[in-house]
């Protein structure tokens, strides 16, 4: 069952609609939102439970849906880039996840390899995309948004994940 088509999309949904519920609990303020990183939980997750194309596919949807159904990310660039950063974590925890020997050191080393990627491609995206509206991304602009104003949501994930995914392996889910 774990390895079926239906199993990878039952837990893609649950997490893109988890994706779309966590921004409320940091009441939908983007400040707040910038800091704890609440769509990059689900991203994260949807890669080792589901897989990488699951969780490349599940990323890319979840902050575009979210601004197109709520208005949240907006679109341009923020939602766009952050679709491709999104993506990237799922789709490099998904791999690494199921290249390496399954323990907690190598849940530690695919999430933070999947966050620094994630984040080279969102500054990526976002130079291109700030490019074609006419304005600057900045070196300063980049380590603010992907480190600096980030460090809660990345201990956060720090914290959270690799806890839940020892649980997932313990109740057989993984």
């Amino acid at each position: 069952m774990r390895n079926s088509k239906t199993y990878k999309l039952v837990i893609s949904g649950l997490m893109i609609a988890l994706a779309m519920v966590l921004p409320f609990l940091t009441g939908n303020v983007p400040q707040i939102g910038n800091k704890l990183l609440p769509m990059h939980i689900p991203a994260l997750l949807t890669g080792y439970l589901a897989g990488p194309f699951y969780g490349l596919a599940a990323g890319f949807i979840m902050p575009l849906m979210r601004s197109i159904i709520i208005g949240m990310p907006p679109m341009m660039p923020q939602a766009v880039g952050m679709a491709f950063e999104l993506a990237t974590y799922g789709f490099v925890t998904g791999t690494l996840f199921k290249a390496l020997k399954r323990s907690t050191f190598n849940t530690y080393f695919s999430l933070i390899i999947a966050m620094v990627m994630g984040r080279a491609v969102w500054g990526a995206v976002s130079y291109f995309l700030y490019g074609i509206k006419n304005s600057a991304f900045t070196m300063e602009m980049f380590m603010a948004g992907a480190f600096l104003n980030a460090i809660p949501g990345i201990v956060i994930q720090l914290i959270l994940i690799p806890p839940l995914i020892a649980l997932f392996k313990k109740a057989r889910i993984l």
